[in-house]
């Protein structure tokens, strides 16, 4: 009868059975881990270590460090391995003679202790035994975690190496990892595996490390301002704050629909009316829309608000900020970034900023002065658009502010390289923000354009509850015309500016973009380290 060829995933599944039945947890409660492999490296590569034979004669243990396998190589008495951890990776040297393996065994009181031995009795003999350094070779696979103890040398070619004197069994993985040289290349499998992808691509961990350093920074940067982080709901009874399509839900206790949150954004307004003057968040906002490669349905954004400036304040801030950040985290101000249509330019993030009038620049590139048109002058905006041979997906939808959104990035967007700041907004387009003394027409508006990509979007705030609310009502008309973009209003919220809000500007920027620039990423999804996928219909296959 033909033998069943098992699996490889069925052969590791055998083994962590074999490896429990030896008395091994394959699946350990812990380890005491005492050195990161980085530091170990730090630490020993220019000390003076003991060679090789003096170590095999009279082992010491200097480090325990503990990680992923993988390399396995042997050699008749010796075999090499290497370990990753979070920091670095290091070669093992094991010696069949001096190399003996950790087992956790219960002691009389009922406490359990780490013991080293040097075999392991094999569970389908009552003579055969296992020894530690049989078992390193035939049950620890790629893959598997293991921790070590020993002495640090380097080998004749140079290597840092540790000579393990003993090593315990951390987990077992019954699927192996991808080929070391064909990989994991599958532009789907990155995102749905991100795990595999980080633990086999340097680049990629190191990307989302970086990604850290910038939260990290970029807080620094707000707290050495004076700014008070604060948390505002995620569910909210209003989609206010932006003019995009919420996300939906329903709160069972309240039996009543909730908005997963589009923008902190009246939320931390509110916080300034009780007595907080400079608040920050980090954290997820979420739109219902289309993605592609740099726009995400849920995405980081930060948003902070000052009482008491101007947007021309948090123009000059925003330029500090972008300077802090390139110097803090070590990045070059020459930068390549794509536009929309895959074009790669060099940009220059030196300060200071150019800037571009929005509403002449519209002017310049199509011809239509945006001004003109109010909300009731959709139909007229869109007559006109076409009339110059303009068009665009969903426009016979849009309102009068998606409508000049939408030409905006159609005729003049694509021109700008930057980074520029954009500036003199039509005052339809921006129902939160407060109109300019000089041009009742224009809100004191300005977003940062890097070479077709909005990084952020800041203004000096509406603070006037009549005006705010006489704006809802407008767009409260336009979403009743179809457009499902236009900005919810919101009562609490004007509620809270009935008390009194004090002026201030605002400023927002999705993470992901800056993100995406600053490590030269293509597709923000790049930038998220479990983006989420579509389903896949078929079980995932057995590797």
């Amino acid at each position: 009868m033909a033998q069943v060829q098992l699996s490889e995933r069925e052969v590791r599944i055998q083994k962590a059975q074999k490896i429990q039945a030896m008395g091994i947890h394959p699946y350990a409660q812990s380890f005491h881990k005492t050195h990161l492999i980085k530091d170990i490296i730090t630490n020993y590569e220019n000390q003076p270590l003991r060679e090789i034979e003096a170590i095999i004669e009279a082992p010491e243990v200097q480090v325990k460090t503990a990680g992923r396998v993988m390399l396995y190589r042997s050699h008749g008495k010796l075999a090499f391995a290497k370990i990753l951890d979070s920091t670095e990776q290091i070669q093992l040297m094991f010696h069949r003679d001096q190399c003996k393996i950790i087992k956790t065994e219960k002691k009389a009181d009922g406490s359990m202790e780490d013991i080293a031995v040097q075999s392991l009795d094999f569970p389908e003999s009552e003579t055969w035994t296992m020894t530690a350094y049989k078992f390193m070779e035939k049950m620890v696979d790629l893959g598997d975690f293991i921790g070590v103890e020993g002495e640090v040398f380097k080998t004749h070619k140079g290597e840092l190496t540790i000579f393990v004197s003993a090593f315990k069994f951390l987990s077992k993985a019954i699927r192996p990892l991808p080929e070391k040289f064909h990989g994991l290349s599958d532009q789907e499998d990155l995102y749905r595996k991100r795990y595999l992808d980080m633990t086999m691509n340097p680049e990629t961990y190191a990307r989302f490390l970086f990604k850290s350093k910038f939260y990290q920074t970029l807080r620094d940067f707000y707290r050495k301002h004076n700014f008070i982080e604060i948390q505002t709901p995620i569910l909210d009874n209003a989609a206010s704050g932006a003019a995009a399509r919420p996300f939906i839900t329903h709160h069972n206790d309240y039996d009543t629909d909730v908005y997963l949150r589009i923008a902190f954004e009246t939320s931390l307004k509110k916080a300034t009316v009780g007595r907080f003057e400079k608040v920050f968040e980090i954290g997820q906002d979420f739109r219902n829309e289309g993605s592609d490669p740099s726009h995400l349905q849920e995405f980081t954004q930060v948003e902070h608000y000052a009482v008491y400036w101007n947007y021309e304040d948090n123009m000059r801030f925003t330029e500090e900020m972008f300077d802090y950040l390139f110097a803090e985290l070590g990045l070059s101000k020459q930068l390549k970034v794509k536009d929309k249509d895959w074009i790669e330019k060099t940009v220059d993030f030196t300060t200071p900023r150019e800037r571009i009038d929005y509403t002449k620049g519209i002017l310049d590139a199509s011809g239509i002065d945006i001004t003109k048109y109010d909300t009731d002058h959709a139909d007229q905006l869109r007559a006109d658009i076409r009339a110059k041979g303009i068009e665009f997906e969903g426009m016979d939808e849009m309102g009068t502010p998606t409508l000049i959104d939408y030409l905006f990035k159609k005729v003049l967007r694509p021109k700008i390289v930057g980074p520029a700041f954009i500036y003199n907004y039509p005052v339809i387009m921006q129902p939160l923000a407060r109109i300019s003394d000089a041009d009742v027409n224009i809100v004191e508006q300005f977003q940062l354009l890097v070479n077709g990509w909005e990084i952020c979007k800041a203004y000096s705030e509406l603070v006037d509850p009549l005006i705010q609310q006489a704006n809802f009502d407008k767009q409260a008309e336009a979403a009743e015309k179809g457009d499902d973009e236009a900005t919810s209003g919101d009562d609490a919220f004007v509620e809270a500016m009935e008390y009194g809000m004090p002026p201030q500007s605002g400023f927002g920027m999705g993470l992901e973009r800056i993100l995406a620039i600053l490590t030269e990423q293509d597709n923000l999804r790049d930038v998220v380290m479990f983006p989420l996928m579509k389903l896949r219909n078929e079980k995932s296959s057995e590797e």
